[in-house]
């Protein structure tokens, strides 16, 4: 059943001139510095510093896979394209009110033990 199921995947890669593994290696592997660049970012915001290069690279990270596929994909489907576009507009709104909430609470914090 796994080499039907590996067969499978390989030949969807194949059809599209992506391989899949690359694909989620890149995927998995982007998570670890998607959030040291969201830490980044809290950190920077809370000392008042400028917030750039860690949107810059939080963003990448996030995206990376995606790019994968753009620069090696042929004939992906365009629903493909849109619902990737969908998960990407709803995990950018999704973060941008996570890491602005932690910003906030941290800020909090700042401002409660320094009221101590």
């Amino acid at each position: 059943m796994l080499e039907a199921l590996n067969t499978w995947i390989l030949a969807q890669g194949a059809q599209y001139n992506v391989n899949p593994y690359i694909f989620g290696a890149i995927y998995i592997g982007a998570i670890p510095f998607f959030f040291a660049s969201i830490a980044w970012l809290v950190k920077r915001a809370r000392a008042g510093r400028s917030t750039v290069a860690p949107t810059m690279l939080a963003g990448f990270f996030f995206v990376s896979a995606y790019i994968y596929l753009a620069v090696f994909g042929q004939d992906i489907p365009l629903w493909v394209w849109i619902f990737l576009a969908a998960l990407i507009v709803y995990g950018a709104w999704s973060t941008i009110r996570d890491t602005r909430r932690k910003i906030a609470a941290a800020k909090a914090e700042d401002a409660g033990d320094s009221a101590t």
